[in-house]
């Protein structure tokens, strides 16, 4: 019915859309390290708009997690991350 290549090709094509429909946990982790690593430098005080933003979004991707929606899910952690990044950098370049 298929030829060797188009198995092939097929079986690719169904294991990337399994690795996309994945709950994004290494994403959900790394956003929550950074937030850690940004409130632990102080960005509360310097950078609390990002911050804020970094937990707000985070809670969104949980949120969409549970509802099934895992790509939307990837997307709100990383936007989170870079939320939580921003802080960070914020904190850091803060005079000492």
């Amino acid at each position: 019915m298929f030829s060797r290549s188009g198995c092939v090709a097929l079986l690719a094509m169904a294991w990337s859309l399994a690795g996309c429909a994945d709950a994004p946990i290494q994403a959900m982790s790394d956003t929550r390290q950074t937030i850690r690593a940004a409130e632990a430098a102080g960005a509360s005080q310097v950078a609390p708009e990002s911050l804020a933003a970094a937990h707000d979004e985070l809670r969104r991707a949980e949120e969409m997690i549970r509802s099934g929606e895992y790509r939307a899910a990837r997307r709100e952690a990383e936007a989170a991350r870079q939320s939580a990044a921003d802080a960070l950098s914020a904190a850091q370049a803060r005079p000492h």
